[in-house]
């Protein structure tokens, strides 16, 4: 019974959630999501399209102090603990483009600390808690993993559509000059055998 209440708490003891949204030219999104002490936070990002695929991200604190800022990046991730109560806020800012929306991939993970050991507990119980943080660490990893190969495919996948349909246009002119020079150089010999009579 113990066994299974361990598994369920450390399902349960942390939240993480996906978002994609889109951030104009010149334009700030900022999103905040509340903490108490000891909770852990992991802001992961990923800018799947728009321009150089860049992107400047800040995480400030509830007293409004800086806790992670970087820029020009088109991935990342950042973890801390919250020491304080309150609303942290991280920003996606697209200040630096004039001309060219972003799309960005995002997640927040929101866990309290890993399950802790307690004081006079069996060594197989110590053991169980040890391999449930591992394994709950390992399905976080692989789910960030999977949607960081899902932006990559899009991506790569946009990519070849507009190579494969620049490929098709310039196959496409090739052979309308082909036609175009064939046809003129049959004119012109047609004309260069052309008898012509002098009245």
């Amino acid at each position: 019974m113990l066994r299974l209440a361990v598994v369920v708490l450390s399902f349960l003891s942390c939240s993480s959630y996906a978002y994609f949204v889109t951030i104009d030219a010149y334009a700030e999104q900022c999103f905040f999501d509340r903490a108490k002490p000891g909770d852990r936070l992991t802001l992961f990002f990923e800018v799947s399209e728009g321009g150089f695929y860049d992107i400047n991200v800040k995480l400030t604190a509830p007293d409004g102090s800086t806790l992670y800022k970087i820029e020009k990046e088109s991935s990342g991730h950042y973890s801390f603990t919250a020491n304080t109560e309150g609303k942290y806020t991280y920003c996606f800012n697209n200040k630096m483009s004039t001309v060219t929306p972003k799309t960005v991939l995002f997640a927040l993970e929101k866990g309290s600390q890993k399950l802790g050991k307690e004081e006079g507990i069996a060594p197989e119980q110590s053991k169980l808690i040890d391999m449930v943080n591992e394994l709950s660490n390992a399905v976080l990893n692989a789910k960030h993993e999977m949607e960081y190969l899902e932006v990559r495919e899009n991506l790569h996948r946009a990519i070849n559509e507009n190579t494969n349909s620049r490929v098709v246009m310039w196959a496409a002119f090739e052979a309308i000059i082909i036609v175009g020079m064939s046809l003129g150089q049959v004119y012109y010999l047609k004309r260069f055998f052309e008898v012509r009579r002098m009245v």
